[in-house]
């Protein structure tokens, strides 16, 4: 499988790439996207306490049931803008890996447009 890298400032300048994975999109488990009523390349609003953004739901078993992957490379989905932009006390890293999220299904209207 193809993937853009880190933010994308290079490899979404890559034609190839683009045509391999073009857009941004959420993997979601199986059982959780039946639970909310999901099916693959539905448009999906996640929302944690700092933000929400809608991407595509990819369903797969590669993400364990209760979790959600989204790649932070696509400024059309920004993934870090949900996470805790805290700082590790003794690494100073940022909390960009892991925040809590809800997960639901766009409405019909707004998959439309």
């Amino acid at each position: 499988m193809f993937a853009h890298y880190h933010t994308g400032t290079m490899t979404r300048r890559s034609p190839f790439l683009n045509r391999e994975l073009e857009g941004p999109y959420a993997e979601i488990n199986p059982e959780d996207a039946i639970q909310a009523g999901i099916r693959e390349g539905d448009r999906i609003r996640i929302t944690s306490r700092r933000g929400s953004i809608v991407t595509a739901a990819r369903i797969t078993e590669r993400v364990a049931r209760g979790c959600i992957f989204a790649p932070f490379h696509f400024t059309e989905a920004r993934a870090n803008i949900l996470t805790n932009p805290v700082l590790d006390p003794i690494s100073k890293i940022p909390e960009f890996k892991v925040c809590a999220v809800k997960v639901e299904k766009e409405p019909y209207e707004e998959q439309a447009q």
